[in-house]
């Protein structure tokens, strides 16, 4: 049986400290905005937008009980974007000296001025610009530094290569801690900024040898490093998982239910976002054109955003263009009820921006048919016998089409119990009929960035194995 996600557990509290690492303070970054738009308006233009930004972080990698990468990260931007009527041209700095600025606002402005005119560029409409917005607690530095992070790795790989003796080798261990703030405004009244941060523990074992050797991986990533799972259960999980795909073997070409594992659930909930998004919809180049209104999903399927969902990976209390955010149904029944837009893209369709500059918030897809007890094991029981998909590898979607194939593995199912695990397979299908075809959502719900899910079943597929 392949080995059950672990719960998180909360890392020791004195391991977190609550200095930001930061170089520059927000008031600073305020000055060089104010500097840059105050450019932007002397220099004739008719409208501009500006945002400051600094990150920095450390990351270290270890391999076979040493210590193999240490890697502190530190970054800063300028960026300026300039209209002169609806003509629009940008620029970016990591000079944040007064001259630099000037030079940056300039080249923006050059750009504009010999930019062909776009009827549908220009800064967001007021009734849309948020003028004020939620504090979402998305700020938790870590002040960790390099032995430590590095002993943190050890212990992850350790507990991973002390799973079983068939734990044979590892490509490395690894820990990140990574935050970030910024400021941005713009000449339409929209002023606003925030810190995050974002740290994570992760593992790749090898198990068995020679040419039965199997690789696997897994993570732990949040906001907050008190809130991740420990090195301990990361390690052990992922040696579970590369120990359970020990054995692999080819399958016969067919056509089966497949039932995809929860964090490659969100890539199909990724799929779908992609193609209801307002680029791919105003240059016509998604299988799910003019879907508004209409069903996208079976009936009982319900896809949910919240962008202020406090400490969320997807929270934003405003989007990149200052554009206030909302909780909404997206799919509601199974019809579509909203796509994502930008500001642009809205116009280009006529339509009003959701405030999805920059991408989606906090999605959830679920089933309304999803009992409490529909965990893994029970999800194979619904899968009955076909394959469970644990891996997926190429990018083999066709967006414009909805065509899908991708190379899988994962493990063969009969009668709900998993038979044996299976490799160098290949499932295809189109993203439509796939979307459509979701017979069911398990109550094992895994969070991938901004995208929440538990596993899938699709009622059909083709896979292609000898």
């Amino acid at each position: 049986m392949t080995p059950k996600i672990p719960k998180t557990s909360i890392y020791p509290q004195q391991a977190v400290q609550p200095e930001s690492g930061f170089s520059y303070r927000r008031d600073f970054f305020e000055e060089l905005v104010d500097t840059a738009l105050a450019h932007a308006r002397k220099m004739g233009a008719t409208d501009a937008a500006a945002e400051a930004s600094e990150g920095c972080g450390l990351s270290v990698s270890v391999r076979k009980g040493e210590l193999e990468n240490v890697e502190r990260n530190r970054d800063k931007s300028l960026g300026i974007t300039v209209y002169v009527g609806q003509k629009r041209g940008n620029a970016a700095t990591s000079d944040f000296s007064k001259a630099a600025i000037e030079q940056t606002v300039q080249a923006a402005y050059d750009i504009a001025r010999f930019t062909a005119e776009d009827k549908t560029s220009g800064l967001p409409a007021d009734r849309d610009i948020a003028h004020g917005y939620p504090e979402l607690d998305l700020f938790h530095p870590w002040a960790i530094d390099s032995q430590e992070a590095a002993r943190l790795a050890l212990q992850c790989e350790a507990a991973a290569l002390d799973t079983s003796r068939l734990i044979t080798n590892s490509e490395g261990a690894g820990v990140s801690a990574q935050q970030s703030h910024f400021f941005s405004a713009h000449t339409r009244g929209f002023r606003g900024g925030y810190a995050s941060s974002r740290h994570s523990i992760s593992v790749a074992p090898i198990a068995g040898k020679g040419s039965q050797m199997q690789r696997d991986a897994w993570y732990s990533s949040m906001r907050d490093a008190r809130e991740l799972a420990s090195p301990q259960a990361v390690g052990r999980y992922a040696a579970e998982r590369a120990l359970a795909r020990l054995n692999s073997r080819k399958i016969k070409t067919t056509e089966c239910p497949v039932l995809f594992e929860s964090p490659l659930a969100a890539g199909l909930l990724g799929g779908f976002v992609q193609a209801v998004s307002g680029g791919a919809l105003y240059r016509k180049s998604t299988f799910l054109l003019n879907s508004l209104g209409k069903p996208a999903f079976p009936g009982h399927i319900d896809i949910s955003e919240d962008p202020h969902l406090r400490k969320g990976k997807g929270s934003a209390p405003f989007d990149e263009e200052g554009v206030k955010t909302r909780a909404r149904k997206v799919v509601e029944a199974g019809i579509v009820r909203g796509y994502f837009l930008s500001t642009y893209s809205a116009r280009k369709l006529g339509m009003r921006t959701t405030g999805n500059a920059g991408g989606s918030h906090n999605l959830v897809l679920s089933s309304r048919q999803t009992a409490a007890g529909d965990d893994l094991d029970a999800m194979l029981r619904k899968l009955g016998t076909g394959l469970f998909v644990t891996e997926l590898m190429g990018q083999g979607v066709n967006y414009v089409t909805g065509d899908y194939s991708r190379g899988a593995s994962g493990f063969w199912v009969e009668k709900g119990r998993i038979a044996f695990p299976v490799e160098e397979i290949t499932i295809a299908g189109n993203l439509k009929d796939m979307l459509m075809g979701i017979e069911a959502v398990g109550a094992d719900v895994y969070n991938y960035g901004a995208k929440s899910v538990g596993s899938i079943l699709v009622n059909r597929m083709k896979v292609a194995g000898s």
